[in-house]
């Protein structure tokens, strides 16, 4: 109950907070530069280049505080031993190069960004294609997306069903051993299997990443101009035809910002590792890596420099990916 009313109160606070700095500094800059008088000209020019930063000028700050200041503050953790008060210099970057498990980290996660995007965006091309034309696709579509509403822990949590194992002689409830049982195989420990336990934690984030790939591509295919389809269908191209050779080609772009956008997540991806193996049998990710290293491990200093290579990995992904989603927009 106390969380409810703080929750409310905060809420209640933060709009009332915004109503009242929009009325208030709005109030205080035209009597600042008064749009009347001699100076009525200039004041309103002036005026008009500060109005924006009186809205942006919130945002920025907040932003300042919360993304730009940790990355400082990373770069000088990472000079500093586990406490974050001896400079140890370049210690923990030598650390990292030589470390295994940071090693198996990259190593898994260009897998997952090998597999996890091109398979999203083309189980989500696919699904936006067909349920196109389908009588009841719009009801097909709110299926394949409703995984998107899940969180990453609760279809963690659903898998690890799909995937779980109990002893012989016990009954399986995992949905793939009784598969397995039903054509009269033996049941597995799936989840350390290595390699295939990568690829099983990788159908997770696919089954829920399909969804957003298809609905943005959907509405990209429903933009696509009926002439040159027409066309096409004229000039006697099939349906396979048209698809590769005239509607891809169309939303490559598209394509493109769906593709970089699912391999930013997949950098940064951490809840599905910790929920269903923690990062045990050769499953690590640097997500991953840098909570077990910061709170369980104590170490800010090497926590703070994988954190920096995640950050260096993302960084030109996200330049990119704003680039080619601004030359769409245009």
């Amino acid at each position: 109950m106390e969380q409810l009313a703080f929750a409310s109160a905060t809420i209640v606070i933060g709009i009332f907070g915004c109503v009242a700095w929009f009325w208030g500094s709005n109030w205080l800059l035209d009597r600042a530069l008064p749009p009347r008088g001699p100076h009525a000209g200039r004041n309103i020019g002036r005026a008009a280049r500060v109005r924006p930063w009186l809205f942006l000028g919130p945002a920025v700050l907040i932003l300042g505080v919360y993304l730009v200041w940790p990355v400082f503050l990373s770069i000088w953790l990472s000079l500093h031993d586990a406490a974050g008060q001896r400079f140890v210099g370049f210690d923990n970057w030598r650390w990292l190069i030589a470390d295994g498990k940071f090693r198996e980290s990259i190593l898994n996660n260009l897998m997952w960004l090998l597999v996890v995007p091109a398979a999203s965006t083309l189980f989500g091309l696919i699904a936006a294609s067909l349920t196109d034309r389908l009588r009841w696709g719009d009801l097909a579509k709110s299926l394949i997306f409703m995984p998107m509403a899940i969180s990453f822990i609760g279809a963690s949590v659903i898998w690890k069903f799909i995937y779980d194992f109990r002893g012989e002689g016990q009954a399986q409830i995992g949905l793939l051993n009784a598969v397995v049982e039903g054509f009269g195989g033996n049941p597995q420990t799936w989840l350390t299997l290595t390699p295939w336990n990568n690829l099983m934690l990788m159908a997770v984030l696919i089954w829920i990443q399909t969804g957003f790939a298809m609905v943005i591509l959907s509405a990209a295919l429903r933009g696509i101009p009926e002439e040159t389809i027409e066309a096409a269908v004229l000039d006697g191209a099939s349906p396979l035809q048209i698809f590769f050779k005239i509607k891809v080609p169309q939303i490559w772009g598209t394509i493109a910002v769906v593709w970089t956008t699912i391999t930013i997540l997949v950098l940064k991806v951490f809840d599905i590792v910790l929920a269903m193996t923690n990062g045990q049998w050769g499953t690590q990710v640097l997500a991953n890596l840098m909570f077990d290293w910061m709170f369980r491990g104590n170490d800010t200093g090497r926590a703070s420099t994988v954190a920096l290579v995640i950050m260096l990995l993302v960084t030109p992904i996200m330049i990119w990916n704003i680039r080619t989603a601004r030359r769409e927009g245009m």
